[in-house]
């Protein structure tokens, strides 16, 4: 494995780079400004570079976003030029970057699939670049994390942010759901550090948190048709099994279940599943390695990995960045508080969608090569990339071909966001390349990774894009 040892230390190698220019920026007393992704991996990254500034008394600015744009960057070029920070942002629009911000030294720190060459004053750290998976082996939040840890080894506190980062962008794609490749070494960090542990589980919401039938009824990774977003439901579907409920008048959570309990639980969801004619893969992802965070209190969703990352990705697509990003930072009580009721709402909201989506024959179409997933005017456009993930890994199209999910965004645009199965994630079909290949043929922009990747276009060219996304998945599969 001599090869991977080289792409290892060359990507290390830029990672000290970047350290070092941020360390120089530090020196002089900044003030250095962040900008990062609105989901749970840009938001941890963003929490993670907060904290490492913060700890190196630098002043510095932070702003999250949703995507890489004109209007981003224009907005920056009229600041005072400073060190830009980008994390889980920016290897796709490099060009862009070149051309609007020729001035301004620049750090990127990110794990998309790159589009156009950096120039002399980026600093350009991807583990693309080094032949290492961005989509499966390290998040953006991952390579931030191993830039905090360059700047100062103290920093290995901050890992289990970064898995929870890598979580939210569902890198869990290893046996058993394990996070491997360098996420593996920053696992080991944060177990290290004394913050996590990890062990085999049942994968359902709440799984330390809550009521076993709320745990139920929160899952929505993989959608539980009848029993995903209807707590009545799951309530009944328990007291069928015979699972005890409570003890000593508390509520039960999923820990709290004997092996022989769980394993009922399980057969009878894998039951229901093959009922509606999901696939056996869809039940078998709710067995996997979870990720606890044992510093956290056991009663609130920041204990299990995953969960912190849906509040996070939560506070993202409601629209408030900022309380994921104090969350990330350390921030409990209230603005916890706040945060939790942000959750309620946002899985309401695409329990919403998803019966939506499962009850309207017009809201899909199945074209030779994609399905294509319509929620103009319904779904929300920082939530139609959370609804292309929960179809993907929920069986409900065939597993044969990817899924393009599109809706109405501002200004007469359309915002899409494709999704590859991971059954055919080795037919050689490249998401981002593709959709980055398809928008700029009709005045829009796009990108990502293989599997997960997104773009936006002005809502005329509609039907020429969906049909050229047909042809290019056709063209490009083995």
């Amino acid at each position: 494995m001599a090869e991977d040892a080289q792409s290892l230390k060359e990507f290390y190698s830029s990672v000290d780079r970047a350290t070092g220019f941020i360390r120089e920026e530090a020196g002089k007393g900044g003030p250095i400004t962040l900008i990062s992704h609105i989901d749970a991996d840009g938001l941890t990254a963003a929490s993670i570079m907060s904290k490492t500034l913060t700890r190196l008394e630098v002043p510095f600015r932070l702003r999250v976003w949703k995507q890489m744009d004109n209007t981003l960057v224009e907005e920056l070029s009229s600041e005072e030029p400073s060190l830009l920070v980008f994390t889980d942002l920016g290897s796709g629009s490099l060009g862009l970057l070149k051309s609007k911000l020729a001035n301004w030294d620049i750090v990127v720190l990110d794990h998309h699939e790159i589009v156009d060459e950096p120039s002399s004053k980026i600093i350009h750290v991807n583990p693309h670049v080094h032949g290492i998976d961005g989509s499966r082996d390290v998040s953006g939040s991952g390579v931030a994390y191993l830039t905090a840890k360059s700047v100062d080894g103290g920093n290995i506190d901050l890992a289990p942010l970064a898995v929870v980062g890598a979580l939210g962008d569902l890198q869990d794609k290893n046996p058993k759901r394990e996070l491997g490749g360098l996420n593996g070494n920053i696992v080991k960090d944060a177990i290290d550090s004394g913050c996590m542990q990890a062990e085999t589980d049942l994968i359902l919401y709440g799984r330390e948190t809550r009521p076993i039938h709320k745990a139920l009824s929160y899952t929505t990774s993989p959608y539980l048709p009848g029993l995903s977003g209807e707590e009545d439901k799951c309530l009944g579907f328990l007291v069928n099994l015979g699972i005890e409920l409570k003890a000593k008048d508390r509520w039960r959570t999923i820990s709290d279940l004997s092996v022989e309990e769980k394993q009922k639980i399980f057969s009878e969801i894998a039951k229901l599943l093959s009922s509606k004619n999901l696939s056996s893969s869809v039940a078998l992802s709710l067995i996997g390695t979870v990720y606890t965070l044992v510093r956290e209190d056991r009663w609130t969703s920041l204990r299990d990995a995953r969960e912190f990352s849906s509040l996070l990705n939560a506070c993202g697509r409601m629209s408030k960045s900022g309380l994921g990003v104090s969350i990330g930072m350390g921030s409990r009580g209230k603005v916890l508080d706040e945060a939790q009721e942000l959750l309620t709402n946002y899985r309401r909201t695409l329990s919403e969608y998803m019966n939506w989506l499962t009850t309207t024959p017009r809201a899909t179409e199945e074209l030779k090569n994609i399905y294509v997933i319509r929620g103009t005017g319904v779904i929300d456009d920082l939530m139609i990339s959370t609804m292309a993930s929960i179809l993907t890994s929920s069986g409900f199209f065939s597993e044969n071909k990817p899924i393009i999910a599109l809706t109405s965004a501002e200004n007469g645009m359309i915002k899409v966001s494709g999704r590859i199965p991971a059954q055919i994630a080795d037919r050689g079909i490249n998401m981002g390349t593709i959709l980055h290949d398809a928008s700029v043929q009709f005045k829009g922009i796009g990108g990502g990774h293989d599997v997960a990747a997104g773009a936006q276009l002005p809502q005329e060219f509609e039907k020429d894009f969906v049909k050229t996304v047909d042809q290019l998945v056709g063209s490009s599969a083995k």
